[in-house]
């Protein structure tokens, strides 16, 4: 069995392409070294709509990318994601489809967060994720992998490496590789886990408050494909 961050960034910031291929080796290795520390065995690195190839660190690092469909975001984990995809160019069936090509899993990305991917029917996607920055919807969110009979996984969805593991998925395997990985998934050798020690709840309230600064306005001029409504409970 290992324990693995499903979901996590190697910046904090957005844009800026050019600066986050320098900081990405940088970002990857503090990814590996805290998931190390908080006991995980491996982390995928899932940034917004591109891939670069990392050498394995202390902990194994799983490729992945986090597409932008025109509905929300959806996961792509496994061996040979995709190296970048254009924000809004693909439906989720489309990334679902190229997932499944490449020998990839298809992960539904927070789906109660700024998503519509689920109200698509009939999407062969492999997984629903628990996101560690909206414990409060793993009882939707359960309902909802049993509504579609797929299986739950869990995520981070750190960016920035002190969150690494607050959310994260045990996977049943003879060994931990992107192929075994994937294979887990669909297979539903899954669990997915939520860690609610006192330092993760610090660390949420931290990041809500930093959100909190942001300015309205930014919002507004970059506003979130497929936005639904949010949880109540």
């Amino acid at each position: 069995m290992f324990a693995v961050d499903l979901h996590a960034h190697t910046r904090f910031f957005h844009g800026h392409r050019g600066l986050g291929d320098r900081y990405d080796p940088i970002g990857v290795s503090l990814l590996a070294r805290t998931a190390r520390w908080r006991g995980l065995d491996g982390v995928a690195t899932t940034n917004h709509d591109y891939y670069t190839p990392f050498e394995r660190e202390a902990a194994t690092v799983v490729p992945g990318i986090e597409v932008t469909t025109t509905r929300g975001h959806v996961l792509v984990v496994g061996p040979d994601p995709p190296a970048e995809t254009v924000p809004l160019e693909y439906t989720p069936a489309e990334v679902i489809e190229m997932a499944h090509d490449r020998g990839c899993a298809a992960i539904v990305a927070h789906p109660f967060r700024n998503s519509t991917v689920t109200d698509v029917p009939d999407l062969p996607f492999d997984a629903i994720e628990i996101n560690g920055k909206h414990p409060r919807t793993q009882p939707l969110v359960e309902r909802l992998a049993t509504e579609h009979d797929v299986p739950l996984v869990a995520g981070s969805d750190a960016h920035y490496p002190i969150e690494v593991g607050r959310a994260y998925t045990r996977i049943d395997a003879d060994e931990l590789t992107p192929e075994s990985v994937v294979e887990a998934i669909r297979d539903d050798r899954v669990e997915a886990v939520v860690d609610r020690r006192p330092v993760d709840r610090f660390i949420r309230r931290w990041y809500r408050a930093i959100h909190s600064r942001k300015h309205p306005e930014d919002l507004l001029s970059k506003p979130t494909p497929g936005v639904g409504e949010p949880p109540q409970s």
